[in-house]
């Protein structure tokens, strides 16, 4: 049986190690033994030595750690019986880095592993990649020029597809089952974030929200936009950014056919937009927030262990139709408790479930 014939998604689903002074490798050793049909059909682009210290840090005392099969390619994918851990070995074998220190080499191999996912992905050997979390100052120490996974994945996409990197625009998505929010801003200073709104930069986010929800949902999203400023302005009293940029650009989303509201008071936007369990589903489908900690607190606050970051924008047309799916844990590297084996494997998993939704 060849992967590309997996019943699941068709395709295998990578998920790269992550840091391994991290978190990372014990979610995903986790994820292997509790949620074994969720990891069906998933494999660990990563580092047999790495994968093995983490399979016994989460086992329990007395315990045989959860055993790692080291795969020759991944067409032996579906011979790998569940709960163990099916890897591919993508990085030069070596001592994995001691736990809680940022580490130049894990940084290396980390990077390493996404780069190949990316690219098996951008080949179409992929159905998607998973990403365990990297450390951006490991990621320094080894030299790499991009700050983490968004703009690295970008870059590798930008070049399959013969395109220079500021025509490939991406967002970050948060999603977990209750609420979904976009980012028109990612990582700024607050100053800087709010300088840079522009009309054609949220009209840009809308346009890339509406193409990813309507994969997912398979029905135009009902999109709603969050007002910069207190009660979104209150008309002008409290700013106005939201007549000379945000209204602007739902006005020209509408003409173009996107079901987008707003601006919308931001106090509230979150609240009204929630899928309470149990109940109807809120009045949106998604939030497009303003900046980073707007869309980021409403989401954490729900629940860090079910959150699911995702990238959108990764797609195109040459040299012949792509797409890159991206999804990772809402959570960094914990170098506190990498090791204790108290890391929680939910998030991972989740993020797992969704790649496989977006995927189709």
């Amino acid at each position: 049986m060849s992967a590309n014939s997996h019943p699941a998604a068709g395709l295998p689903i990578a998920i790269t190690q992550g840091d391994a002074a991290g978190i990372g490798p014990e979610t995903i050793a986790k994820a292997f033994r509790d949620a074994p049909e969720v990891l069906r059909g998933c494999f660990v682009a990563g580092d047999a030595a790495t994968l093995r210290r983490a399979a016994q840090a989460v086992s329990g005392p007395g315990c045989l750690p959860l055993p790692v099969a080291v795969l020759d390619s991944v067409a032996d994918l579906a011979q790998v019986p569940p709960r163990c851990v099916a890897l591919l070995q993508v990085v030069p074998l070596s001592t994995p880095p001691a736990y809680g220190q940022v580490s130049a080499a894990a940084g290396q191999a980390a990077a390493q592993c996404v780069r190949w996912a990316a690219q098996a992905a951008l080949r179409g050997e992929l159905a998607a990649l998973v990403t365990a979390p990297l450390h951006k100052a490991a990621l320094a120490a080894a030299g790499e020029v991009f700050p983490g996974h968004t703009e690295l994945l970008q870059a590798e996409a930008a070049a399959f597809g013969g395109m220079r990197v500021a025509d490939l625009p991406v967002r970050m998505m948060l999603a977990n089952d209750e609420l979904k929010t976009v980012l028109v801003s990612i990582h700024l200073p607050l100053r800087e974030a709010i300088a840079s709104l522009s009309q054609a930069s949220l009209l840009q986010t809308l346009q890339i929200t509406h193409a990813a929800l309507l994969g997912l949902l398979g029905r135009a999203p009902r999109i709603a936009v969050a007002g910069l400023n207190p009660h979104a302005g209150e008309g002008g009293l409290f700013g106005r950014e939201e007549i000379e940029h945000i209204a602007p650009a739902v006005a020209a989303a509408r003409a173009l056919g996107l079901d987008a509201h707003g601006p919308l008071a931001p106090d509230t936007v979150f609240m009204r937009a929630r899928q309470r369990p149990g109940q109807a589903r809120g009045e949106f489908d998604v939030v497009v927030a303003m900046y980073h900690d707007q869309g980021l607190i409403p989401v954490k606050y729900l629940g860090v262990e079910q959150g699911v970051n995702v990238t959108l924008g990764l797609q195109g047309s040459t040299p012949r139709p792509w797409r890159l799916v991206r999804t990772s844990p809402d959570h960094g590297t914990a170098f506190d408790i990498a090791g204790s084996g108290r890391a929680d494997a939910a998030s991972l998993i989740a993020a797992v479930r969704l790649a496989r939704q977006l995927a189709g």
